[in-house]
């Protein structure tokens, strides 16, 4: 089984265990984890700074704004998506702020709407929404992108897509998604990068 096709069968696993009512019948441990970084773009250093900066970020969010505000912090390559909902735009601000003094965080995009709490119903439906956008993503890849490469977040039906890619691969993943029931926006959240290079016989010949 090569790199990709198992990486792809882990997260069919991971979207069919989120779905309501399903239970895992395999529990994937380190394995998983490996192969999943293994092919994220991202450095180790990077996987594990992000997975710090969410926590800081909600952290100090959740102690601060807990009885004004349902905010949720997502980290990629240091540059944190704020969504959710505050009461204020002084609260929205304040989150914002909040997330910007967490050490390595390099940028901040604030998609908090100025309202009240969302639903346990919208929650839910936003998460039945992030399985879908998954699945489509591995069903449809092919040549076209790899969807490992892609984090996944939803909001009161708008879907946010984080990730390094390249702008081929955000056109086409954004086409997948825009095509998933439920979803009423995306939003693209990408960090672009330049397509490898093809290697030509020049290339690969020793230098003189």
């Amino acid at each position: 089984m090569t790199r990709t096709i198992a990486v792809r069968l882990l997260l069919v696993l991971a979207a069919v265990a989120a779905l309501p009512g399903c239970v895992p019948a395999i529990i994937l441990g380190g394995a998983a984890a490996t192969a999943v970084a293994i092919s994220d773009r991202r450095q180790p250093e990077v996987l594990l700074g992000d997975k710090r900066i969410e926590y800081a970020v909600g952290g100090r969010i959740d102690d601060a704004l807990r009885e004004q505000a349902h905010i949720n912090a997502t980290s990629y390559n240091y540059t944190v998506l704020l969504t959710g909902e505050a009461y204020t735009p002084e609260l929205k601000a304040q989150a914002e702020k909040i997330a910007t003094e967490v050490p390595q965080v390099k940028n901040v995009v604030n998609e908090i709407d100025v309202a009240g709490r969302s639903s346990l119903a919208s929650r839910s439906n936003d998460g039945l929404i992030t399985t879908k956008v998954k699945a489509n993503l591995i069903s449809e890849a092919g040549k076209r992108y790899e969807p490992e490469q892609v984090k996944v977040v939803t909001e009161r039906g708008v879907v946010y897509l984080l990730g390094l890619v390249t702008r081929d691969e955000a056109d086409a993943i954004t086409d997948v998604v825009r095509s998933t029931p439920g979803v009423q926006k995306v939003v693209r959240v990408f960090e672009y990068i330049l397509p490898p290079r093809p290697v030509t016989a020049r290339d690969s010949s020793p230098p003189r």
